[in-house]
């Protein structure tokens, strides 16, 4: 298969009209086709067609019990896809849709098991991004659509990442250029008693609480959660470059550290932890992310990086820590599931 690699921010106004209709006949026939959204690239495919959902997991070489999150461009789709239209799923989506907020709740007959990893519940949510919503409006269908990059591989960011990983196992790309956050979106589940954040995004525990009175934050999260899991990146490995990736010590430590280290070595860092190494050490790579003081900077970088560490190869990467308060708890869980375990 040729992938079709169209730069929407780059056509006419009649060319992105008809791009957006050969995507959505790409859909309807059962294809699949990549679309940015506000977090990262996404590889979209019918919600309603499970042969959909297996050219997902195959393009991916995603495993079948991770599930798929379903976007959708207007409220009333949610009618096919969930059993209720609870009222704290309308008090969320009034407050942060079109965003980045993923809400679990028990699914409809209409979505096929092989989208929800066998679960009787379905992940949904309307994202922030001017090509997503007119691509789901064209398509008339809701679409099931994980990260569009290959399975346990940084999520893609920018067009040009998807290419990389799914160039052939795709049959287009709708490239709108690099993405607004770089983190994937936030998950609640709302199909418990006590609703629960099963992923940290951009929109925060702080910022659900006061609309969600029940709320649990990370620690509420179980073993059986994780065992099979209602939402992407609880399982299974995630996020990580090929090489090894560790937290970079503190103090002096830290310059030891960088020194003694075998094979090409990358920092991934603030440029403020920058500012306190660069006299002492020359990484072969180094990844200023931006300022510690402004975190959502740091995350919309994070993922590039990785793949500036694939693409130059580096085996061992040191990475800063950061407060995992805020943003700083979406930004934190990306990093700790990509830091190698002895």
């Amino acid at each position: 298969m040729d992938t079709k690699w169209i730069k929407t921010n780059e056509i006419r106004k009649a060319d992105y009209d008809n791009a957006l209709k050969e995507a959505a006949a790409l859909i309807r026939r059962g294809e699949l086709v990549a679309f940015p959204t506000e977090t990262v690239y996404g590889l979209g495919g019918n919600a309603f067609d499970a042969s959909a959902a297996e050219k997902i997991y195959d393009a991916k070489g995603r495993p079948s019990d991770n599930p798929l999150i379903v976007h959708i461009s207007h409220i009333d789709m949610m009618d096919d896809l969930v059993l209720e239209l609870t009222p704290v799923c309308r008090r969320l989506a009034f407050e942060f849709w079109p965003g980045p907020l993923t809400m679990i709740l028990p699914k409809s007959d209409k979505i096929p098991a092989a989208i929800t990893g066998g679960l009787d519940t379905v992940a949904v949510r309307m994202p922030g991004h001017g090509v997503a919503l007119d691509f789901i409006d064209e398509v008339q269908l809701p679409i099931a659509a994980p990260s569009a990059n290959l399975s346990g591989k940084p999520s893609p960011t920018e067009g040009e990442h998807v290419y990389h990983d799914l160039n052939g196992r795709v049959a287009m790309i709708l490239d709108s250029g690099p993405v607004e956050i770089g983190i994937e979106s936030t998950i609640i589940d709302l199909s418990r008693p006590e609703p629960v954040i099963l992923r940290p995004g951009r929109i925060t525990f702080d910022d659900i609480k006061p609309f969600v009175p029940r709320l649990r934050g990370r620690y509420a999260i179980t073993a059986a959660d994780r065992e099979r899991p209602k939402a992407p990146g609880m399982k299974y490995k995630h996020y990580a470059p090929d090489g090894k990736m560790f937290y970079l010590p503190e103090g002096e430590k830290a310059v030891s550290a960088i020194r003694e280290a075998k094979g090409k070595t990358a920092l991934l860092l603030s440029n403020e932890r920058w500012q306190t190494l660069k006299d002492e050490v020359s990484p072969d790579l180094l990844c200023v992310l931006g300022s510690a003081e402004h975190l959502e900077e740091i995350g919309h970088n994070l993922f590039h990086a990785f793949r500036e560490c694939d693409k130059e190869k580096a085996e061992v990467i040191f990475i800063e820590a950061f407060p995992d308060s805020g943003f700083g708890e979406a930004l934190m869980n990306r990093i700790e599931k990509a830091t190698h375990k002895e």
